[in-house]
């Protein structure tokens, strides 16, 4: 017992459906990293970017589940709560991306005998890393903004967004980072520059919301996030209309994709990669916009 009369360890860390979702992440996590160091192997960036995703999350899983169970995360100088949301968001995308680069990259549709073992091994990989994405999902679930009940902003709907805004733009990134050519143009290096400048204030976002600093800001928060993200919005409508234009039209690329193209190492496709997901994130950002002024009316309306 502590000195206010309650236990040392939360039992409802172990107990509860949020405790449950954890473990299956954690039993989930270890069994992948298990399969494949033994047998089923990872090689390449790909790989290893697979590696470092099962790797990270069971990594921050468990010591999360440790904080919370030894309630020693109220020492943490960090807002907890709005923390391990994101981290679960965060984790989810991270699973889901990887579920689909490892079965595309290092499973084959016809094998001989000797790879028959390794190919189980990574169809069970594969698996697994499928299943674990849904305890993560649970978690966002279960610590989401719920009707009527005071919660940080993590687990609202934009703070959420936030973080796929931010995963998506990394996936442009590392389209950009593949040989896309994007310097070959000044309007492709502006597109370059509203990514990297709605990217950076997301993040800033994020960790002033999970560092619970947002309250020594001289500005209202609030108010900042939704005048970005208007600002966001716009950049990223521009961004969606230029890529597109310096990529594929003919006056300065190519409009359908060439056949001597290597498979991972064309050019073309990471320009389509990015083009895909700048309109993804367009709509992302237009979601987050409108739920944001959604909530300033309603706690409008409550005052």
């Amino acid at each position: 017992m502590d000195a206010h009369g309650g236990h040392y360890l939360n039992k409802d860390a172990v107990l509860s459906p949020l405790g449950a979702a954890r473990m299956g992440q954690l039993l989930l996590g270890c069994t992948i990293m298990a399969l494949v160091s033994h047998s089923a192997g990872y090689s390449a960036s790909y790989g290893t970017f697979c590696m470092f995703v099962w790797c990270f999350c069971f990594a921050v899983t468990l010591v999360v589940f440790t904080l919370d169970i030894t309630r020693l995360h109220s020492c943490m100088p960090i807002s907890w709560d709005n923390f391990t949301v994101a981290f679960a968001m965060l984790a989810t995308l991270m699973y889901i991306t990887a579920s689909v680069v490892y079965p595309v990259y290092f499973l084959k549709t016809e094998w001989t005998d000797e790879d028959y073992e390794v190919q189980i091994y990574r169809i069970v990989v594969t698996i697994c890393s499928s299943i674990c994405c849904f305890p993560y999902g649970t978690e966002v679930f279960l610590t989401r903004a719920k009707p009527g009940a005071v919660v940080g902003y993590m687990a609202t709907v934009s703070g959420l967004l936030k973080v796929v805004q931010a995963f998506v733009a990394c996936i442009i990134f590392g389209a950009l980072a593949n040989d896309s050519e994007y310097t070959q143009h000044i309007a492709t290096q502006y597109c370059v520059v509203v990514y990297s400048l709605c990217f950076s204030v997301t993040v800033i976002v994020v960790i002033l919301t999970v560092s619970g600093r947002t309250s020594a800001l001289r500005f209202p928060f609030d108010r900042f996030v939704v005048v970005y993200t208007f600002f966001a919005v716009i950049l990223y409508l521009s961004s969606t209309l230029i890529w597109p234009i310096f990529s594929f039209d003919k006056k300065y690329g190519n409009t359908t994709r060439p056949e001597d193209c290597p498979r991972g190492e064309c050019p073309w496709d990471s320009k389509l990669v990015v083009a895909v997901f700048t309109s993804v994130n367009l709509i992302l950002y237009f979601i987050d916009l409108v739920y944001s002024q959604k909530i300033r009316f309603v706690s409008r309306s409550a005052v």
